[in-house]
């Protein structure tokens, strides 16, 4: 079901997330998509925190104004789960550079074989919006099941 705003016009975030799904149908992908799309996430954000604590949390602030602007609910949750990943950085300590290399490269492998599985390339080929989109729409999921509005 896509909520459509008043005036009839699709919510863009409903239309990022319907764009989005459109190389995302096949079960396989999508199961793929539900372990590898945290993991590149947390990898990701491991990387810069193995840089700097405060880049990590630079990229993080403008990631939530992305977030923001698509929907304030989607905003929290991200920022709960964002922070949430947080805790294992700083437990891995000096191990936190070669966890996430080794995360994100397995992580990504299996985006790829998603997608050749799919038979579709990553969303992001088409529009770099989609590498934040990816895990606002897995929270979309959660949110339908639970019944929260975004």
């Amino acid at each position: 079901m896509i909520a459509v705003a008043a005036g009839g016009a699709m919510r863009r975030v409903d239309a990022l997330f319907e764009k989005y799904g459109e190389a995302h149908r096949n079960r396989t992908n999508k199961a793929l998509h539900w372990i590898c799309v945290p993991l590149i996430t947390w990898s990701l954000l491991g990387l810069l925190w193995s840089a700097s604590p405060a880049l990590a949390y630079a990229c993080i602030a403008a990631a939530m104004v992305f977030y923001v602007r698509l929907s304030v609910p989607i905003a929290v949750g991200m920022l709960g789960l964002t922070a949430a990943m947080i805790l294992p950085l700083v437990l891995l300590g000096a191990r936190v550079l070669p966890v996430s290399i080794a995360a994100f490269v397995l992580a990504w492998i299996g985006q790829f074989v998603g997608h050749r599985i799919e038979g579709r390339k990553p969303s992001f080929f088409e529009d770099l919006r989609f590498l934040l989109v990816g895990p606002a729409w897995l929270l979309h999921f959660v949110y339908r099941r639970a019944g929260v509005p975004y």
